[in-house]
């Protein structure tokens, strides 16, 4: 049995959700981004108190099958744009070969869930990205650019100015945390 878990963005996630399970003396086969598979259903009693354990961390219980399919396309882009280090793909390749889904079918369901397209996500994950690598300091904007598969820093600039209202440079001069939750965009 799946169980589909909206708000699981990170490993800490994973761990903090596999930690639920334990406490509820559930042994989940697998726990991974925005999926929990278990080998036997759960009763109403539960699923009733794991999605309190679920809410009280900041998580919540997916029962509608478009959203779950929604979350399954925002865990495959956090998961590729900021847990892997080549981030040279093409989201119009991965998804529909990751989910055996034609693209125009997730794209137009994403867009009329979220209010926005698979691509500007994928650009806002991004720029959350360039964030947070320009507030460690420790790589110049073209190892930046390169990382993230930008084709240029003037494109990652451009980009980068276009979401946040500033250049990389003016974000790093301000040396204020601008950035925003992974699961808040």
């Amino acid at each position: 049995m799946k169980i589909a878990i909206k708000n699981m963005v990170c490993p800490r996630c994973v761990q903090a959700v596999s930690q639920i399970f334990h406490d509820m003396n559930l042994a989940p086969l697998d726990v991974r981004l925005g999926e929990v598979v278990l080998a036997d259903p759960l009763t109403e009693m539960q699923q009733k108190d794991l999605k309190k354990r679920l809410a009280d961390l900041g998580f919540e219980l997916l029962d509608d099958q478009q959203q779950q399919w929604v979350e399954k396309i925002k865990s495959i882009v956090i998961e590729h744009v900021h847990q892997r280090e080549d981030n040279h793909f093409v989201f119009t390749d991965v998804l529909p070969r990751e989910l055996n889904r034609d693209y125009s079918q997730l794209s137009k369901l994403f867009s009329e869930k979220e209010g926005i397209t698979i691509e500007q996500y994928v650009i806002l994950q991004r720029m959350e990205k360039v964030k947070e690598l320009l507030s460690y300091n420790e790589l110049t904007l073209s190892e930046i650019a390169y990382k993230l598969g930008f084709s240029s820093v003037a494109y990652l600039s451009a980009q980068f100015k276009k979401v946040t209202g500033l250049t990389p440079s003016q974000f790093k001069n301000l040396g204020i945390n601008l950035r925003k939750p992974i699961d808040q965009l």
